[in-house]
């Protein structure tokens, strides 16, 4: 073999093996990646769909939002999911926080106007105003561990007006919504 011919071979040796060690790191660095995915949306993120159209016109119909229930405590005006078994077990619920425990909650349905602790809210994300009365009979006060919820398009969506949800315990509530991510075109922060 020619001198040529063996340094050539040597000079590959060292390329191979950095080559075989760069794909090596890159493989790391996916699986890592992946682990790290993997235990963020099991233990801190879920994504949920938005099914129906009771949350027009903040959210759509098949929307699909990043949801969180780390160091979450509800407040008015936060959107948020939840499951009750009185209306349907198996199925998560999406609304807005309207009132929190302790707070008052009236409707006056000629006007179309909510009311919490005797003053008006402002309610610029709703379709229209309130008009639906479902099984609402007020003033209500929402307890101890509880939240009054609605959805954004108050005459077509079922929430704490109606029996079977009614005030909403706390511990039943997945999660707030943060942020839209799909479709990619309503990517953004819920408000």
């Amino acid at each position: 073999m020619s001198r040529l011919s063996q340094k050539k071979k040597a000079e590959k040796a060292p390329n191979q093996e950095r080559i075989r060690k760069d794909v090596y790191d890159w493989i790391q660095s996916l699986m890592i990646s992946l682990i790290i995915c993997v235990v963020a949306f099991v233990f801190f993120f879920r994504v949920v769909d938005v099914s129906g159209s009771s949350m027009n016109p903040t959210l759509q119909n098949g929307d699909k939002m990043l949801v969180s229930r780390l160091f979450y405590t509800p407040r008015a005006g936060d959107v948020v999911v939840f499951k009750t078994d009185s209306y349907d077990p198996n199925k998560a619920l999406v609304k807005r926080v309207i009132a929190t425990e302790g707070q008052e909650i009236n409707i006056d349905f000629i006007n179309g106007i909510v009311y919490v602790n005797n003053q008006p809210v402002e309610e610029a994300y709703i379709a229209e105003p309130t008009y639906t009365k479902s099984d609402f009979i007020g003033p209500q006060t929402v307890p101890e561990g509880c939240v009054f919820v609605m959805g954004d398009n108050r005459n077509a969506s079922t929430d704490s007006r109606k029996k079977e949800i009614g005030m909403v315990d706390e511990r039943m509530i997945l999660g707030r919504a943060y942020c839209v991510i799909y479709p990619l075109g309503e990517l953004g922060w819920v408000k």
